[in-house]
């Protein structure tokens, strides 16, 4: 008889929609509901034939299978003997799997960097220098009459995010969904989200810096001396902002087309600021469009620990922090990591070549249940059990809510939440240290 797991949180995008049920027969995910087709295939891919399901050492340049002590016994062996370890990714895991990583880092005075590093970095750094105004999804789906999504494609990157938060669902105070609800995406291309707004502003590359202090003059003086600015028409800047002041509720969601671009911090800074002034008028709050669905949690986490949110040194003994200095790419770059562990993450696929070169010379250590290209690089592999499927946990929502993630089934026999094989190898870690001491 097949059984179905309810209330189940989605463990792929920052949406974490918490209304999935999963259907399981005889141990195995069947079905998939209410899911968007990217969460449904993390579910699924869970199960796959070519998933890692054992240690691995590389010896001789083969794979070759051990028990799970050698393989930790081996990983840090090779932590300990770097001079400047590198640990990265955690965005795709549980807190608490953060939590130990950390601690790890500050045993081995190594670099821990996570994926906002490459993509909500210059967030970040904004909200540190200007503040934040901002809300629950929430307060979004029940109040907000004017939705704005800047360099961000949600149809595309998080299916869901319209239908649940924003623009196609039924508030509190706005029952009557889309029909209540005004949609502005401000893009360089049109985009599938484009193609459903009620205004598409379709901005040059490079150009978003401009056009929101366009809109900010617009806001403060009613008027604009230029004909356009960046490809944007006087008039629409002008129509956008007598919308933005004159709504009830505002909310703007950006992405990687406003941190990624030309100015990047200084786009999300002008945006804070914006943001800021419609305040003097109406309720307008900001949100990022976070991508992996826990990587506001290894912020807030680190936060925690550390006193900063990403791109941590702890060379000194103590936490140091300064994004383009300790930050991964950056690191890599430099050559100045000596051995690295990657868990749940695939920074060969994506980060700079220079920066995957070096990651293939040194040795490598990779925690990740698929066979990805930096799994491929990798002198260790740990084989570990999927967080939000085959072990709970805590993850944060993309609006810093944090919502427990759901065992749905077992792992492979053997494989270990990410949590555990890290806390081995700070174990193994501290008696090797002992030993040399």
């Amino acid at each position: 008889m097949p059984e179905v797991v309810t209330d189940v949180v989605c463990p792929f995008c920052g949406c974490l929609c918490d209304d999935l049920e999963v259907v399981v027969e005889n141990g195995k995910i069947v079905e998939v509901r209410n899911a968007c087709s990217l969460g449904t295939a993390k579910f699924l891919s869970a199960q796959k034939e070519d998933r890692i399901r054992k240690p691995y050492i590389r010896k001789n340049g083969k794979f070759v299978e051990v028990s799970l002590e050698e393989a930790i016994n081996k990983a840090a062996e090779i932590l300990v003997n770097a001079n400047r370890p590198l640990l990265y990714g955690w965005s795709s895991t549980e807190c608490e799997a953060h939590r130990v990583g950390i601690m790890l880092a500050e045993e081995l005075g190594a670099v821990i960097d996570n994926t906002a590093s490459v993509c909500h970095g210059p967030s970040i750094i904004a909200v540190q220098e200007i503040g934040l105004s901002g809300c629950t999804l929430g307060q979004v789906k029940n109040r907000a009459d004017l939705i704005i999504y800047w360099g961000s494609n949600p149809s595309s990157a998080h299916p869901r995010h319209l239908s649940r938060y924003t623009m196609f669902c039924r508030g509190f105070f706005r029952d009557k969904g889309a029909k209540e609800r005004t949609l502005i995406v401000v893009d360089v291309r049109r985009t599938d989200t484009a193609k459903l707004a009620d205004y598409f502003v379709q901005v040059k590359p490079g150009g978003d810096y401009e056009l929101i202090q366009a809109l900010r003059y617009a806001i403060k003086t009613g008027d604009l001396d230029k004909n356009e600015v960046s490809g944007v028409p006087r008039d629409l800047i002008l129509k956008i902002a007598e919308l933005m002041k004159s709504c009830h509720f505002g909310a703007l969601f950006f992405g990687l087309g406003l941190t990624m671009s030309k100015g990047k911090h200084r786009n999300i800074d002008a945006a804070l600021s914006l943001v800021r002034d419609l305040n003097r008028y109406t309720k307008f709050v900001l949100m990022p469009m976070r991508g992996h669905y826990n990587v506001t949690g290894f912020n807030t986490v680190s936060t925690w620990m550390t006193g900063y949110p990403f791109s941590v040194d702890f060379s000194r003994g103590y936490p140091r922090y300064n994004p383009g200095e300790y930050s991964a790419v950056d690191v890599l770059l430099r050559e100045e990591c000596d051995a690295a562990l990657i868990v749940a993450s695939d920074p060969v696929s994506h980060f700079p070549r220079k920066a995957t070169e070096h990651l293939a010379r040194i040795p490598l250590i990779v925690i990740d249940p698929h066979w990805t290209p930096t799994a491929m690089l990798a002198d260790v592999i740990l084989p570990p059990a999927i967080a939000g499927i085959e072990v709970d946990g805590t993850a944060y929502r993309m609006d810093h809510v944090p919502l427990m993630l759901k065992k749905v089934i077992d792992p492979p026999e053997g494989c270990l939440p990410d949590r555990e094989l890290v806390k081995m190898i700070l174990d193994r870690v501290r008696e090797l240290k002992a030993r040399s001491s």
